[in-house]
């Protein structure tokens, strides 16, 4: 199915200076936060930084960029019509795929009118006075607003490291996370890629198949699991369909919200053979599914390890030179514990001639100078760089632009020891500041469509009964936060999460906070407590009239 990709115009007539509600970024988040605002009779605009809609999806253009849920279950869930009448090519989506469907729905529900793109909000300062936000862009917007709603994205902060030089370099350089919307033809080039996490994975083996050398240069391995991608034939989407809905609740029911086949056996109460026996069936099957070949793969050790070891052994059996294999398999880490990658034929490009692999733990990179990359044991010469490394997730986006909530308190300086919310929508001293898979929520630990859905579905709840009740604010309530944070790091320390340097725990980011950041409880167990909070009158939350006078 295609869709159309016509970019939104920015109004001809006086732009309005006065909203119900300011939406940042119209990603998957952004693009339904505004249909259900649209839906309460709310006026809001959507802010848009790229000429597109699309977010994270629209920025990661590079080759090989698909999504590691499959198809059918990325994707909405709110509209049945929707789900019936679109159509996929392939099992794992590829991105430009992705970005034709989120085109597609925002012409079908109409919301191009609602956005303005190539505008990036700056800055969002709360009026005490008026009990309103002043909403700032980098083209000049000041606007007013009742409420701020972050749908800025967990992965939209891109991230290029700090290395010396690299104004210096004669060619050219990208980020997987900020790719060019034009082809970039690396045929007959010496390129480098630095950075073997998902998107390293994915643009791996398809810059292989262009250039005449390619040097990837990696600080830590990660496991990967085939995708074993495919064509998606319509008979079996059709037959998919016939049952979407129950589908749906099963997932959303379930710790990911993605119906993956969730064992409820130990990995050590079963013999070596039958653990093997399930490790080559769930691989056999490919993706995510395989870390659920038991139950408790994340919560011990000695179980993840009987895991771990398996891909390890796979990695092995598959990447013919044994140095190769030893550097690709790791070693400071279990599998899971950091985000499992889904490839296709990632392990088998290391046995290409023109593919080398360097270790940056043994030989770091000192600098970039004109000709190339120099670590401590050589200069690398190259036409190309390739930054696959990753992003300031959750918060990063958050940092990038100037919030200011009460007394004018920085969110920045509020949260330097680490994010603190209650659910992962609100933080306190920020009256109607929501966040859409804000840190502490299921968010990337999950179908991240499903926590957009529910995220976005709890927020316009919210909002229609305060329109209902008169209330003008909202606000978390400080204990409340505490308990929840609390909550958080308790749920994560009973895993093995935190024993991994992972983007999880902000560990790519120097200096960040090392703390886990999303909901690691289950996605059913969060939902059923969202509306717990609902049954009791919104406990946890400050829902306030306007005060005389207006102030709020």
């Amino acid at each position: 199915m295609t869709a159309s990709t016509s970019s939104t115009q920015t109004p001809t007539t006086a732009p309005a200076t006065t909203f119900d509600a300011v939406v940042i970024g119209t990603g998957f988040a952004g693009l339904y936060m505004l249909l259900r605002l649209r839906e309460l009779g709310l006026t809001a605009r959507g802010y848009e930084a790229g000429d597109g809609v699309g977010g994270t999806w629209y920025w990661n253009c590079y080759p090989g960029a698909r999504c590691d849920v499959e198809s059918m279950q990325y994707s909405y869930s709110f509209s049945e019509e929707l789900q019936q009448e679109w159509v996929w090519s392939e099992r794992y989506p590829r991105q430009d795929e992705i970005i034709n469907y989120i085109n597609h729905v925002a012409d079908r529900f109409k919301l191009r009118p609602m956005i303005q793109l190539n505008t990036r909000v700056t800055s969002a300062v709360y009026d005490e006075a008026a009990g309103l936000w002043q909403v700032g862009t980098d083209q000049g917007d000041r606007v007013t607003a009742r409420y701020v709603i972050s749908a800025a994205g967990c992965l939209s902060a891109a991230r290029v490291p700090d290395i010396p030089g690299l104004d210096s370099f004669k060619g050219k350089w990208y980020h997987t996370g900020n790719w060019p919307k034009e082809e970039v033809d690396f045929t007959g080039k010496r390129v480098g890629v630095i950075g073997t996490g998902s998107s390293g994975i994915q643009v791996i083996p398809v810059l292989a198949n262009q250039v005449a050398q390619l040097t990837v240069f990696q600080r830590t391995p990660n496991f990967s699991i085939p995708a074993w991608n495919r064509p998606l034939p319509v008979a079996e989407q059709d037959a998919w369909k016939v049952n979407y809905e129950e589908h749906r609740r099963v997932a959303k029911a379930s710790r990911s919200a993605i119906l993956y086949e969730y064992s409820q056996r130990s990995a050590l109460a079963v013999d070596e053979l039958e653990r093997q026996r399930e490790y080559d069936k769930r691989w056999a099957r490919g993706g995510n599914n395989f870390t659920h070949s038991f139950n408790d793969l994340l919560t011990n050790k000695a179980a993840n390890d009987t895991a771990s070891d398996y891909v390890r052994g796979k990695i092995r059996s598959i990447v013919k030179d044994p140095a190769k294999a030893a550097l690709l398999a790791p070693t400071d880490h279990g599998l899971g514990t950091k985000r499992v990658c889904v490839d296709t034929n990632y392990y088998a490009t290391y046995n290409l001639p023109h593919v080398s692999l360097v270790d940056l733990r043994a030989t770091p990179i000192t600098k970039i100078e004109p000709e190339g990359l120099r670590t401590t044991d050589k200069l690398y010469p190259l036409d190309a760089i390739v930054f696959a490394t990753g992003y300031d997730a959750v918060t990063g986006s958050l940092d990038l632009i100037d919030i200011r909530g009460r007394g004018g308190l920085a969110l920045k300086s509020k949260w330097h020891e680490g994010p603190r919310t209650y659910l992962g929508v609100m933080t306190q001293g920020f009256p109607n500041l929501f966040m859409v898979t804000g840190p502490q929520s299921p968010s990337i630990a999950t179908n991240v469509i499903m926590s957009i859905e529910q995220h976005v579905d709890w927020i316009a709840r919210l909002l229609g009964h305060m329109n209902a009740q008169g209330l003008a604010t909202a606000e978390a309530d400080a204990k409340a936060e505490t308990d929840w944070v609390a909550n958080n790091n308790e749920l994560a320390s009973k895993t093995l999460f935190p024993s991994a340097n992972s983007w999880f725990m902000g560990a790519n980011i120097p200096g960040k906070p090392r703390v886990f950041l999303p909901y690691i409880g289950g996605f059913g167990n969060y939902t059923n407590i969202c509306e717990e909070v609902i049954a009791a009158g919104y406990k946890g939350f400050h829902l306030s009239p306007p005060a005389p006078g207006g102030k709020a």
